[in-house]
């Protein structure tokens, strides 16, 4: 018996960060987002990685439509990536979606065998970096 992808399981398979219109490009506004629920797995173990997942970006023309940005991380649950790489694959997509002023993405992760990793990726439009 071949067991049907849930609807749900379908949208993340099938997530796309989609850019919208900025309603106002033009001020300077910080939006802030916060995603508790983020889940990868070790790249070496297997074991789950927990972290909570924070967005800043000043947008310039674009902004995130926030359920393609849920569905999107939602990806990342059954990937084995660590850490470092999965915060800067998540600045690196927004980055390029949205061509921000100014983006900065925090990986919390969750404290596993008594270590508890912050993995931080910032930067400014026109930087070199």
């Amino acid at each position: 018996m071949s067991e049907e992808l849930k609807y749900g399981e379908k949208a993340i398979l099938e997530a796309e960060l989609e850019p919208w219109p900025n309603p106002y490009p033009d001020r300077d506004y910080l939006i802030e987002i916060t995603f508790p629920e983020f889940t990868c797995l070790c790249p070496r173990s297997g074991y789950p990685d927990f972290a909570t997942i924070k967005l800043s970006y000043i947008p310039d023309q674009k902004i995130v439509e926030l359920k393609s940005l849920k569905l999107w991380l939602n990806k990342f649950r059954n990937r084995y990536i660590s850490h470092e790489a999965a915060t800067n694959e998540i600045f690196d997509a927004l980055w390029k979606t949205l061509e921000p002023r100014y983006l900065k993405v925090i990986g919390d992760f969750h404290p596993r065998g008594n270590v508890h990793t912050v993995i931080t990726v910032e930067r400014r439009k026109n930087e070199n970096t």
